[in-house]
Parts: C-alpha cells; structure tokens; sequence
C-alpha cells in the first residue's frame, strides 16, 4: 500500500536522505514543499486534501486545513511547537499529533548564547564599523559573573544554563512547572518572573505561545529590566510584545536584544531593520546539519510508527 506523507519543512533531508530513505523505503510518495518558503493557508489547502502523514514546519496548520485533510492518520511536527496546529481539533478527529523532543535542543541553546554574546558586545556595530575602516572603540557590556535570568527551564532552557556556567553566570529561573531536583543540582533559583526582569541582566525565553503567554513581556516587563539589560527570543515570536520592544530599543531603555523569531517573519515593522543594538535572526536557531539529521530521522520515524 503506498501512502501519501506530505513535507513542508525545506531542510527536511538536507545533508542526510536518510529521513526521506526511510520514508521511500516503506513505500511513501512524498509531497514535498514546492514554494521555497513557509506555506501559507491556501497552499496549505490545496495540498493536503489526499495526504496520509504530514511531516510540518511552522505552516499553518487549524481547523479548516484539518477539515480538507480527509485521509490524515497523524501530524508528525518537524520541532516541538506546536501553537501552529489546532491541537484540540485534531484531538477530536482522532490525528495524533508527535514532536521532535530533544532533536534540536543543543543547536538552540549554543544559537542562544550566541546572540547573548553578539548584542552584550555590539558584534554587529564593530563588524560594520570595521568594514568602514572606522577602527574607533565601542564599549560594550560584560557576560562574565553577570546574572543569567531562564524564561522556562525545559530541555532548552537547561542547555543554556550549562553553557553559562562557563561563563560563570548566576542563574535564574522562572517556570510554572518546576524541576525542583535540577535547580538544586545546578545552583539555578526558581523565582517569580518580575523579580527575575529586574534582577537579570540576561534574559532568555524559552516557553510555548499559548494564550497564556502571549504578549507575556510587554511594555510593564521591559520598563522593569535593567537599561544594561539584553533580552533574548529564540522560542516563539509572540511571546514579547513587538512594538514595545521596538519602543524600549529605539530609546535604549535596555542595552539590546536577540529576535530569531517573530510574529510574522519577516517583522513587517520595517523599523526594526535600522536598529543597531539588535541582533535578528530568520528563525534558524535549530538550523545546523546535526539538528537537522536529528529532526528528519524523528520526525520519519514518528510518522512510520502510525503508518504501520
């Protein structure tokens, strides 16, 4: 019997076949994203109507979408986010829905210290500067000894906090669920979040958008942090409220901040291109080939153990 997978990820397979071999090898025809892009609703649409398997990025995926996929056995999410899948409606058509947990894990939090480091020491100003043959000095802010403050401390969450220790940092952590074993291991303190805004000189977000943290730093949270300050995203945009942020940058009420991820992307704001004191990313944080490999294999496999 040969079934139909659709794939809208555009580093799926790339690097390794071996996801799209493991697919082919089962008898799968593959229906793989034509557009280059992120898939928007109508493309969705049209292509999923005689689909077994998807095998999904951060493409739309709600109730409507759901309702032309007659043929669907299971959402297989090229990730773990989830907040583009209408999970309730899927539950209650019977489509399991499945996560890559753990593929990407350490491509991100080496991704977020990254940026910690590039806005903390104005890399991008520098380079420029530099490219201009302007060798004048810019002074940044140190990362040594500095105070480290986790928006959720889950896999990704931990991955950071491993790496700042060799940074030497205080940690922080602000989660609703709590793994009291871990913090006391690794010397991390559970505290309340605006505590945590205004003690931090680093903060890093690495929760799910849900209707409950949507917006959960707006203008309040920002106006709470440090001016030296640097807030880092590379969870899910939505999760700060953009146009305060923007505000607070273009002030230089905080020192800076790392976005690789958006509400839409690319920002329509066009304001946040001319912005010196941030570093932007196109939501590539898990984009490394080891990652990749990992998500592709998971992400194959989970579709495979429906399928059979």
């Amino acid at each position: 019997m040969t079934y139909k997978v659709m794939v809208t990820p555009r580093s799926f397979g790339k690097g390794n076949s071996q996801p799209i071999d493991m697919l082919r090898e089962y008898g799968c025809e593959l229906i793989l994203n034509p557009y280059g892009r992120i898939m928007n609703k109508q493309e969705m649409l049209a292509l999923i109507k005689e689909v077994d398997a998807i095998i999904v990025g951060v493409d739309p995926i709600d109730q409507e979408v759901l309702e032309h996929a007659s043929k669907l056995k299971v959402i297989s999410k090229y990730g773990v986010g989830t907040d583009n899948i209408d999970l309730n409606y899927a539950r209650e058509k019977g489509i399991p829905v499945t996560v890559t947990a753990g593929a990407n894990k350490d491509a991100v939090a080496d991704y977020t210290i990254a940026l910690m480091l590039a806005a903390a020491r104005r890399m991008l100003p520098i380079d420029k500067a530099c490219r201009q043959l302007n060798w004048n000095k810019i002074t940044s802010v140190d990362v040594w000894g500095k105070t480290l403050g986790l928006v959720g401390l889950g896999a990704i969450g931990k991955g950071v906090a491993a790496r700042a220790r060799g940074f030497n940092m205080n940690i922080l952590a602000y989660d609703l669920i709590q793994d009291e074993a871990y913090a006391a291991e690794h010397q991390i303190d559970y505290v309340g979040l605006n505590e945590l805004l205004s003690t931090a000189d680093f903060i890093s977000l690495h929760l799910p958008l849900t209707e409950q943290t949507h917006h959960l730093i707006g203008a309040k949270e920002l106006a709470s942090m440090k001016e030296t300050a640097v807030i880092v995203n590379t969870a899910r945009g939505g999760l700060i409220d953009e146009q305060a942020l923007l505000a607070a940058l273009q002030e230089n009420r905080i020192w800076g901040a790392g976005m690789d991820v958006f509400e839409q992307e690319p920002p329509q704001d066009k304001g946040f291109l001319e912005l010196d004191n941030l570093i932007i990313g196109s939501h590539c944080a898990a984009s490394t080939y080891q990652a990749i490999e990992n998500m592709g294999v998971m992400a194959a496999a989970n579709v495979l153990a429906y399928l059979r």
